[in-house]
């Protein structure tokens, strides 16, 4: 099957940030994911160079518009190659191939009287590119309100198209193709703005010079909506190139939801008055929001620079927060401890660590080879019954846009494969040489399961596979989807080695100077080894010995610093959009606390209110998750259980624990 995935075209009037990196992002795992179902993929991004701002900008900077923007758009070209972002066309607004399309369509409107000229006054904003009406101002200003900033009044001569002509037709494509507008909250805005009435739209600009000329009358430029929405179609050569004959109609159209109008009316209705097939979809994602809820965006001025980010974690680690962060059809929140937290629990502790202590327990229990594997018990035959479901599952969230659902899919694997591992205890079979079958069983379910870890990550954060491939000996294991769903594909005999880890532990503290948003207490709770930290360092380790110190001897005086109370659990609740994390309000004496607790997963909510356990009372406090901390719980773990200690006897709260 083709599949023809686009990203908007982005302004180069400043370097691209994380808002933008998303939307490319998303389109490229899209993109990845067909290529390893094997479909024939064209995925287009670019920029969108012909606007009035980027006049203005450039004057601002002193230098001419074609300089200007020229270095932007190799900010982005850099960019997209640090994030391995694998687009088949980059399409610039100012390329002769695209100007060409331009005229040519502009023309043939004109000639069969879908646009007509007249004079234009209105209230234009140079920002967001828009004329409105005076009732539709806010205070005087911009109705936008990612905007809101001062508009001019301009009359002028200018060509129009007829929108309205077309009203009726796109009310009627859009109700009988319901997943033509996603998700639903945007489709039902755009019907409702439709039903509105539509106004004939403004073509053309003489007020500058930048820009396609309208070819029969030169001192207009073609105004930049009907301009830069032509890119998904000049990139592919139309009306009689060979990709346009092929790719056309889009699959997905994927942006930000502030421009979803533009390409669910503007777009389609002059898809329609040229008799073209319309796009399957029109996906508008949300934005991310900073933790107090404004958008990220250029104008606001609170971006973060993404080159910075990625130098500081690297391109996957980068892919892998934003594409989990923003839930489907919902805004994302960013900071840049979020970043820290979700790396160091989802890649670090679960992914990475599940590839460090399997490998080593293969390098220490069957010298580095992989094993003949015996006859599957119920915990193989589970795990291979949970790949076909998860890879079906991930599949399923990407067709419908849902990155963020398809990760939650592949965690879900995550987390049984470290479950497996607990469960299998391959430590314990290595002490008896009677159990060598049933260990060269589970440590080649060890492999198989990196294996197909790699290919559902690949689409999301390509360099897994890379990091991989000289772990498991082998090359060409991860380009097959279908692959994700099959077993026994590595030989028995391969060399395998344990390597580095593929995603260490991240402290904020390297970058920004600060003390570690994690304390010791809380990196405890988020343990990288259920048998304890030796295993993962070591390559396994007996499970009776677990109980040696790991950590350096200290004096009495020095635990003496702690300061532990006993607590009444008041409410509790879990974090949202943390899998792991349940906030909780204590009692201690007569002082109310706050506590945020990676016990998630081993407590319901419910399970601790009117418990007393202990808490590490003088912890210097932490937020995780925009919420503050003020101490953390001690809780015991061993193979996979966790239970929270508690104090049975009636002692009253705040008492000291000695």
């Amino acid at each position: 099957m083709k599949y023809y995935i686009t990203t908007p075209i982005y302004y180069p009037n400043s370097s691209p940030h994380i808002g933008t990196a998303y939307t490319t992002i998303a389109a490229d795992a899209m993109a990845r994911l067909r290529r390893m179902k094997g479909d024939d993929v064209y995925f287009l991004t670019g920029t969108d160079e012909n606007a009035q701002k980027i006049v203005r900008t450039a004057e601002n900077a002193g230098v001419d518009p074609h300089t200007y923007v020229d270095g932007i758009v190799k900010r982005f070209r850099e960019l997209w190659e640090l994030l391995q972002i694998s687009n088949d066309d980059f399409i610039r607004t100012t390329e002769d191939r695209h100007a060409k399309v331009v005229q040519y369509i502009f023309n043939r409107l004109y000639e069969q009287g879908d646009i007509y000229k007249s004079e234009y006054e209105g209230w234009y904003c140079t920002p967001c590119e828009t004329f409105w009406t005076e009732n539709k101002l806010v205070d005087g200003k911009c109705p936008n309100p990612d905007c809101g900033r001062e508009v001019e009044l301009l009359k002028e001569e200018s060509y129009f198209f007829k929108m309205s002509k077309y009203q009726d037709r796109l009310l009627k494509h859009i109700h009988e193709n319901p997943d033509f507008i996603q998700p639903l909250s945007r489709r039902n805005e755009m019907i409702k703005f439709i039903e509105g009435g539509l106004e004939d739209l403004c073509v053309s600009r003489t007020t500058f010079n930048w820009g396609i000329k309208v070819p029969f009358d030169p001192k207009h430029v073609v105004y930049v909506w009907l301009d830069a929405l032509i890119n998904y179609i000049s990139a592919l050569g139309y009306p009689d190139g060979e990709n346009y004959q092929k790719y056309w109609p889009a699959e997905v159209h994927l942006m930000g939801k502030d421009i979803v109008r533009f390409h669910s009316i503007i777009w389609p209705i002059t898809l329609m008055a040229l008799d073209v097939p319309l796009p399957e979809k029109v996906f508008g994602h949300g934005w991310f929001l900073n933790r107090e809820g404004g958008k990220i965006s250029k104008s606001r001025g609170n971006v973060q620079d993404s080159f910075e980010l990625i130098r500081r974690y690297g391109p996957d680690p980068i892919r892998y927060f934003l594409l989990r962060e923003m839930q489907f059809g919902m805004d994302g929140t960013y900071s840049e401890d979020d970043l820290v937290e979700r790396l160091n629990s989802d890649l670090a502790n679960d992914l990475g660590n599940f590839v460090s202590r399997t490998l080593a327990m293969i390098v220490k229990y069957n010298q580095g080879k992989v094993p003949v594997p015996g006859t599957d018990t119920i915990l193989e035959k589970e795990l291979k019954e949970l790949s076909l479901l998860v890879k079906n599952g991930t599949e399923a969230k990407m067709l419908d846009c849902d990155p963020a659902g398809a990760l939650e899919f592949v965690w879900q694997y995550v987390s049984r494969c470290n479950k497996y591992v607990d469960e299998t205890a391959p430590w314990t079979l290595a002490k008896d040489p009677a159990n060598k079958e049933r260990l060269d069983t589970v440590l080649y379910t060890f492999v198989e399961a990196i294996r197909i870890l790699g290919i559902l990550c690949a689409p999301f954060m390509p360099g897994v596979p890379e990091k991989l491939k000289p772990l498991l000996g082998t090359e060409g294991l991860f380009n097959d989807w279908e692959q994700a769903a099959r077993w026994n594909i590595i030989q028995p005999g391969t060399v395998i080695q344990k390597g580095d880890p593929i995603f260490p532990r991240i402290d904020i503290s390297v970058y920004t100077g600060e003390e570690s948003k994690e304390s010791a207490g809380q990196e405890k709770q988020k343990t990288e080894s259920k048998e304890g930290k030796q295993i993962m360092q070591e390559g396994a380790k007996d499970i009776s010995k677990e109980m040696v110190p790991l950590k350096e001897e200290i004096t009495i005086d020095e635990f003496g610093k702690m300061d532990l109370r006993v607590v009444k659990v008041l409410r509790a609740e879990k974090v949202e959009k943390a899998d792991k994390l349940l906030r909780l309000e204590v009692e201690m004496g007569n002082e109310i606390r706050t506590i945020v607790s990676g016990i998630a997963q081993h407590y319901a909510p419910d399970d601790l209110v009117g418990k007393k356990v202990i808490l590490v009372a003088n912890l210097k406090p932490a937020k995780l998750r925009g919420i503050e901390s003020q101490g953390m719980i001690l809780a015991a773990s061993h193979n996979g259980e966790l239970e929270v200690l508690s104090v049975s006897k009636d002692i009253p709260t705040g008492a000291q624990v000695k």
